[in-house]
Order: C-alpha cells, then structure tokens, then sequence
C-alpha cells in the first residue's frame, strides 16, 4: 500500500506530526488504539471520518519508518 495517499504532513497541524488525510488524527493516534487492543471495527465506530483503508496506511507509514530506521547507518 502507498500510504503517502492519505498520511499526511502539514506543518501547524498536530504539531507537524503524521495525520490522516487531513483529519486531526494523528498514526500515532490510531496505532495506539490498535495496541490497546481496539478493533478496526472499534476505531471506524468511534471515529466516522476514518476509513479502514486509513488504518492500513498507518500500518504503512509505521512499517516503512521501521525501515528506514533499520536501514541507516549505524551512529
């Protein structure tokens, strides 16, 4: 999935943090809901403006971090 589609990054939003489409829920937001144990069903009930493709991307987005990190020159 190419979560760039709907994780965004807008400078005065949440404090630069990564949100969805443009919403003021940030991935962190919704990764947390998930580790809490929240289905996805769960999180679209509490949050109508969320799309289940939504919580994909934020699994995306935190996938392709862990990555990134992993791939950087050790300091």
């Amino acid at each position: 999935m190419d979560y760039r589609d709907r994780v965004k990054i807008e400078p005065g939003k949440r404090g630069g943090r990564p949100c969805v489409r443009g919403l003021r829920i940030c991935v962190h937001d919704v990764l947390g809901w998930l580790a809490a144990g929240m289905s996805e069903d769960a999180i679209l009930a509490d949050h109508p403006d969320l799309e289940r493709e939504d919580i994909r991307a934020c699994l995306a987005f935190a996938a392709d971090r862990e990555r990134r990190i992993d791939q950087s020159p050790a300091a």
